[in-house]
């Protein structure tokens, strides 16, 4: 045998590190190992990151801290499959905090994340679509996203058999089409079509995420016209029939509703069939709210288009509407209301809906408790309404009016406006506006006059532009305080308010009570200041101030001293002389509660109608002469001031009873233009008219003066004598003997006034004032019979010479 040979054992190499198996419980070690070189412990190392970030957002904002997306980003295009698969784990997983994401910006990762999509490794593709669909919620990552060309790969990925990759994919997308820069794209690249096949999905996350990101892109024209294009509307009208997806119903309305919008889309949903669908899925009987409410936003989107209106209406969608304001839900009694003010549009749906029994149900919901039904019923009347005369008929029929008043009191600023819109529409009709006028809208409607809300006042303004047409409508402005407010409104700053108070002022500045009403409450001032302003005034307000002034004849003298031809001064005028300016308007109550001073007189129109005149041998005697004669004048001057003298002891006996200022009846007054109707009135022309009135004013007023010697005519001696006796710097101008221009040409005015003769009334400088008329025939041999001339009439010096107003003769009588 043998001997044995014992075999030596070598020793390990010195360089050679034996494996080492590390279990480590520190995310701190863990992060460590990301920048280890062995593939082995980058894999483990990325997998537990991953499954710790998995956890919670805490565990996430722990490793950025520690720096672990600096090495998974990195990481992510490793060569190792295992490493990268894991590395792509907890990036995207990384990317749901938003600290996180804050951090991420300031990196290429989007652009990493991009390079991934479309992958060989249907993981690695799972979870950067997740990172990019995290990071798409931020505008700032949206606008990197498409620099970096990122939605054709993700779009290209929605074909993918992954659920979990289609998913994410979609909720990317979902996110960059919220903002419109990024729809465009979606449809160039061709993203519409398989969106639409994803409706088809098994996993109902898929397809709301789908239909949520249809409904934003169908928001484009262009973008419907595709859905169309690719049956996507057939496929939209079967899934609102599948009840299985029943829970994305509401999805699936919100992008037809988009589509609706479109006369091709809605004509298309028509002609397949799908409008009789879509109406009877909301209005079965275990139809959902939101369903039937979503229906009736569709039908009132499309509604908006003219033609859409049209169709619609072939479809009947009226009586559909109607069974949804009967029900008890209150979002689809507001959707419906809305639904049927959008389709009020279209008259022949206006007509169906007064025909299908559709307005008692809304004057039914105007009691209702719900201030959202309340708005949307008032703005469903509103619309129906509007011109059409046998709608608001059916209003008042219904007990509609009563309510329609009562909510101009209510507390939400829509409702009143929608309500006050549908009284002015209904005021179109005179009988219906009669009828809402004796039910109290003008007391109804002050209080909408004091809102603080600029829609309330400015529709508020309206209602009463539309029902103070009479002289008892505006009565009642005036007693119920409704004035006050209005004039407020005129110093708003709001353009639409004070357009609407001016035209409102306009309506009640047509009596002379309450042109008055509002000149003393400042309404003339701040008429003047708005008309001042080129930012501020209105045609509306320039109007106003022009009706005002008209109404008021003494503030239209003083403010703007002149009285057109077309301005006939009636009993109570008074010529309170120029108005200086920021000064205000004083009314005659005011005016007569002031002591007596040494400024000039106001000067008083005031008489009472007298008994027909008797003719008498005497009266028949005077018949030819122009003017009645000094005897006759003088016999009728005494009796006049005793009754006169009667007259004036009664008034200041009841003014001092009951404090209220009653101005002196004028008997002279009254007496002069007796003689003039009676004598003068009945002359052959004008032209003798206006000479004969302007011989008689004179020889009431002292006579002529000659040129240069007005100083001695001691006029103003008269005048304050006359003042002294009353007691009053208010003077009747019948009680003026001796008056000069300014005295003469106010009495012309008003005896012209009496006889119709055009004449008007034109204050000048330092007492002056003068008459113009227009004569047809020229006074000069041989001029032209038309046009017609102008003519001061000289009351002064040569007593009823014509004098052409662009002579020099007129510019020395008015200024000299």
């Amino acid at each position: 045998m043998g001997k044995k040979v014992k075999k030596e054992v070598e020793p390990p190499a010195k360089d050679v590190f034996d494996p080492l198996n590390i279990e480590s419980k520190k995310t701190g070690t863990v992060v460590l190992m990301l920048k280890s070189e062995e593939d082995e412990v980058l894999s483990k190392a990325c997998e537990a990151i991953y499954r710790f970030a998995d956890k919670c957002d805490e565990n996430k904002l722990q490793l950025l801290d520690l720096g672990a997306m600096e090495s998974l980003i990195r990481l992510i295009n490793h060569e190792d499959r295992s490493v990268k698969r894991y590395a792509c784990m907890a990036f995207g997983v990384m990317a749901g905090h938003a600290d996180v994401r804050r951090y991420l910006r300031k990196t290429d990762s989007i652009t990493a994340a991009i390079q991934l999509l479309g992958d060989e490794d249907d993981v690695c593709n799972e979870f950067s679509s997740l990172f990019l669909s995290h990071m798409s919620t931020d505008f700032a990552s949206k606008l990197s996203i498409g620099k970096a060309e990122g939605l054709e790969p993700l779009i290209n990925l929605l074909a993918s058999p992954d659920p979990d990759v289609q998913k994410n994919s979609v909720q990317a997308i979902c996110n960059l089409v919220q903002d419109f820069q990024n729809r465009a794209a979606v449809r160039e690249l061709g993203g519409i079509p398989p969106l639409l096949d994803l409706l088809k999905s098994d996993y109902a996350v898929i397809q709301e995420l789908t239909l949520t990101t249809l409904a934003a892109l169908t928001q484009d024209v262009d973008s419907r016209v595709v859905v169309r294009e690719n049956e996507g509307l057939e496929q939209l009208v079967e899934f609102l029939g599948n009840k299985e997806w029943e829970d994305l119903h509401v999805h699936c309305l919100a992008v037809l509703s988009n589509c609706m919008e479109d006369t091709d889309s809605l004509d298309e949903i028509r002609s397949s069939g799908g409008m009789e669908k879509l109406l009877s899925f909301s209005v079965e009987q275990n139809a959902s709210a939101p369903v039937q409410a979503n229906t009736a936003k569709a039908i009132a989107r499309a509604a908006k288009n003219v033609e859409n209106g049209k169709i619609l209406h072939e479809q009947e969608v009226e009586k559909t509407l109607i069974t949804m304001i009967g029900g008890t839900d209150e979002q689809v009694i507001v959707a419906g209301c809305q639904a049927i003010a959008s389709l009020s549009d279209n008259l022949a749906a206006k007509d169906t809906f007064r025909k299908s029994e559709g307005i008692p149900p809304l004057i039914t919901l105007l009691s209702s408790e719900s201030g959202h039904v309340r708005e949307a019923a008032t703005l469903a009347l509103a619309n129906l309404t509007l011109n059409n005369t046998n709608n608001s008929n059916e209003v008042v029929n219904a007990g509609g009016v009563e309510q329609l008043l009562t909510l101009l009191q209510y507390n939400k600023e829509s409702v009143v406006v929608n309500s006050a819109a549908c009284l002015i529409n209904m005021a179109h009709d005179i009988n219906i506006r009669a009828d809402i006028f004796k039910r109290g809208i003008i007391a109804s409607l002050t209080e909408p006059l004091k809102s603080n809300s600029t829609k309330v006042q400015s529709k508020a303004a309206q209602a009463v532009t539309a029902f103070v047409t009479g002289a008892d409508a505006r009565t009642e402005m005036r007693q119920h305080g409704g004035l006050e407010p209005l004039i407020g409104q005129l110093q708003s700053g709001d353009s639409e308010v004070r357009r609407n108070a001016s035209w409102a002022i306009l309506a009640c500045s047509s009596d002379p009570p309450t042109a008055a009403a509002i000149s003393k409450l400042g309404g003339l001032e701040i008429l003047q200041e708005i008309n001042d302003s080129d930012q501020r005034k209105n045609n509306y307000s320039l109007a106003a101030l022009d009706k005002l002034l008209d109404s008021n004849l003494p503030a239209k003298y003083s403010l703007t001293g002149k009285l057109s031809s077309h301005n006939i001064i009636a009993d109570g005028f008074y010529d309170a002389g120029q108005l200086r300016p920021n000064t205000k308007f004083m009314s005659l109550d005011e005016l007569a509660k002031q002591d007596v001073n040494q400024r000039r007189p106001i000067l008083l129109v005031n008489c009472k109608s007298s008994e027909p005149i008797k003719t008498t041998q005497e009266d028949l005697a005077d018949k030819g002469s122009r003017v009645s004669s000094k005897a006759s004048y003088t016999r009728r001057k005494k009796k006049d001031k005793e009754a006169q003298m009667r007259e004036e002891a009664e008034r200041l006996r009841a003014e001092k009873e009951d404090g209220v200022y009653r101005p002196p009846v004028d008997t002279a007054l009254q007496s002069y233009i007796d003689d003039v109707t009676k004598y003068i009135q009945p002359m052959p022309t004008t032209k003798e008219q206006i000479v004969a009135v302007a011989q008689f004013v004179v020889e009431r007023m002292g006579g002529e003066v000659e040129r240069g010697k007005l100083a001695d005519f001691s006029w103003d001696l008269h005048v304050a004598e006359l003042k002294h006796e009353l007691k009053s710097n208010i003077v009747p101008i019948g009680r003026i003997q001796r008056g000069i221009h300014y005295h003469r040409a106010l009495l012309y005015k008003v005896l012209a006034d009496k006889i119709g003769v055009p004449c008007s009334l034109v204050r000048g400088e330092y007492n002056r004032a003068w008459n113009e008329v227009t004569v047809a025939a020229s006074l000069e041999a041989g001029a032209p019979r038309y046009p017609p001339t102008r003519y001061i009439v000289d009351l002064m010096h040569e007593t009823g010479r014509l004098i052409r107003t662009d002579s020099s003769d007129a510019i020395q009588y008015m200024s000299l």
